[in-house]
C-alpha cells in the first residue's frame, strides 16, 4: 500500500503517525493567547520553542476566530503575520497560516508559508484560485454561520451528514480549481457554530468522517467544550485537551492542532507505544 503523504510546498509530511499543528496567535483577542506575543521577535520565539517540543507544523494566526470577535483589515492582518511568517520560512517544517483572505493567502505563501488554514474553506473570492495556483497545502473546515454569531444558536438536523456533505463538496470544489487531493485536509470545525452536543457527535463521527479519503485535522485545544465538561477557564484545560488529542487520534485524526505542544506529543507517544506491539524499549 503506498505511503500517505500530504503535500505543502517544500514538503511532503509522512502519514503513519499523526502530526502535531503548534498553535501561535499573534492577535491581541484570541480567547485563550491573546494578546501572549505582542511582536514578532516574541512570536518567533515561540515558534522555535514549539518545534523544539515537537511541532509538526506551526498555525500562524493574525484574526481571532473566537465567538464573537470583531473582524479585522486585511492590511492589519498582514502586519501582524508577515513578519513571523518571514522570520519563520528557514524552519525545517511547514508554516500554515490561519486566513480566509486571498489577499493575506498570496503574501503569506509568497513569504514562505506552506499550508493555509481556512475556517471558509476557500469560499471568498479568489481564495481557490489564489491556493490553486500555488504549491501550498489547505485546509477546509466547516462553520455555521460567522464567527460574530456562530454561537448564538447553532441548530442542525443531522450534524455529521451535514459536515460531511458540506466538506465533501469544498474537497471537490478544491479538486476542481486545481488543487491535488494530495494537498487537502479536511476540518469538521469544532466550535464553530457547535453545542457541546454537537462537538462530541461530531468526535465520535471521526471515522465517518475519513471515509472521504483525505486527512482530518481536530482543533479541540482549550475549546469551551472541555470548559462545560470540567468547570475549568481556558487556560487549565491542557490535560482535557491532551485527552481530546488522544482520543481524536484514536478515532482517525492525522493532525491535531494544540497550544500545548509537548504534553500532547509526549501523550501520543505513550498511546503510540501502547499500541504497536513491536515497539521495544529494552528489557
Amino acid at each position: 500500500m503506498p505511503r500517505r503523504i500530504l503535500r505543502a510546498g517544500r514538503f511532503a509530511l509522512p502519514l503513519e503517525r499523526p502530526l502535531i499543528m503548534g498553535i501561535l496567535n499573534v492577535t491581541p483577542d484570541s480567547f485563550s493567547d491573546g494578546g501572549a506575543y505582542p511582536d514578532p521577535a516574541t512570536a518567533i520565539e515561540r515558534a522555535r520553542r514549539l518545534v523544539e517540543e515537537g511541532a509538526d507544523i506551526l498555525d500562524v494566526g493574525g484574526e481571532s476566530s473566537r465567538p464573537g470577535a470583531d473582524p479585522v483589515g486585511e492590511d492589519e492582518e498582514l502586519r501582524r503575520i508577515l513578519p513571523v511568517v518571514e522570520g519563520l520560512a528557514a524552519l525545517p517544517i511547514p508554516v500554515s497560516v490561519d486566513t480566509a483572505k486571498a489577499g493575506v493567502m498570496r503574501r503569506a505563501i509568497d513569504a514562505g508559508a506552506s499550508m493555509i488554514n481556512d475556517i471558509l474553506a476557500l469560499r471568498a473570492p479568489q481564495a481557490l484560485e489564489t491556493v490553486a495556483a500555488s504549491a501550498a497545502a489547505v485546509c477546509l473546515m466547516h462553520m455555521q454561520g460567522d464567527p460574530r454569531s456562530m454561537q448564538t444558536d447553532p441548530k442542525y438536523d443531522d450534524v455529521e451528514a451535514e459536515v460531511h456533505a458540506f466538506l465533501a463538496g469544498r474537497a471537490r470544489a478544491a479538486g476542481a480549481a486545481g488543487i491535488g487531493s494530495d494537498r487537502i485536509v479536511l476540518d469538521p470545525g469544532f466550535g464553530f457554530g457547535k453545542t457541546p452536543r454537537h462537538n462530541l457527535d461530531l468526535i465520535r463521527a471521526l471515522p465517518r468522517l475519513r471515509d472521504q479519503g483525505f486527512p482530518l485535522l481536530v482543533g479541540l485545544s482549550r475549546k469551551s467544550l472541555f470548559g462545560k465538561i470540567t468547570g475549568r477557564g481556558a487556560a487549565d484545560r491542557m490535560p482535557a485537551s491532551v485527552a481530546g488529542a488522544m482520543l481524536a487520534v484514536q478515532r482517525g485524526a492525522s493532525i491535531v492542532r494544540v497550544h500545548d505542544v509537548a504534553a500532547t506529543r509526549d501523550a501520543l507517544l505513550v498511546m503510540r507505544a501502547i499500541e504497536d506491539a513491536s515497539s521495544s524499549f529494552g528489557p
